[in-house]
């Protein structure tokens, strides 16, 4: 891959980061012509991305909503392409989509704060996300212990509610949903 990478030559597009060989070993996202590299997640991130998946997919599931939770998809936002750690989509969207997804699908983009990407997930990533309209920005954190930062879209800015641990999200919008962060790490 870094071959491919070094090659290029001017602002990189969309269809340039999707020609790219696939590489297990990093996420390749696309902001403002420029490549945002960070490593693969490590275990714990990947353990809280499977039950927060698997809890918000049953919340679905109950509330009969037409919307799907998928994990590490492409979403083309206005400034380029960025890889949430979870979506919550529109099931008709998601299953017409090959590659990638158009942030207006999006209802939801979660964020798993990660050492290499806490930065970008709590500065740059709310940004471009409400640039694209997507009403909800989730943020967990694991480390001290799990939090989790709900925003919701207000005059294109994210209003946060911070849930920690003992805490429940106690969410009407965009679905039922009630959970403790604490469930989200072993």
């Amino acid at each position: 891959m870094s071959v491919a990478v070094t090659e290029h030559s001017g602002p990189w597009t969309v269809k340039d980061v999707l020609a790219l060989p696939e590489d297990p070993r990093n996420r390749i996202e696309l902001v403002g012509g420029a490549l945002l590299m960070s490593p693969s997640p490590g275990v714990p991130h990947q353990r809280a991305s499977l039950r927060f998946a698997m809890l918000l997919s049953a919340a679905i599931d109950s509330a009969s909503v037409p919307l799907e939770v998928l994990e590490a998809v492409n979403v083309v936002v206005p400034d380029g392409l960025l890889i949430p750690d979870l979506v919550i989509a529109d099931a008709a969207a998601t299953a017409e989509a090959s590659t990638t997804l158009s942030a207006h699908d999006i209802v939801v983009a979660i964020e798993i704060a990660s050492p290499s990407t806490r930065v970008a997930d709590k500065k740059m990533k709310p940004s471009l996300y409400a640039a694209a309209g997507i009403p909800h920005y989730w943020r967990l954190e694991l480390e001290p212990a799990p939090r989790l930062y709900l925003g919701h879209l207000e005059r294109g800015l994210y209003v946060d509610r911070l849930v920690q641990v003992g805490e429940t999200t106690a969410l009407t919008d965009p679905f039922l949903l009630d959970l403790d962060p604490a469930r989200l790490r072993r």
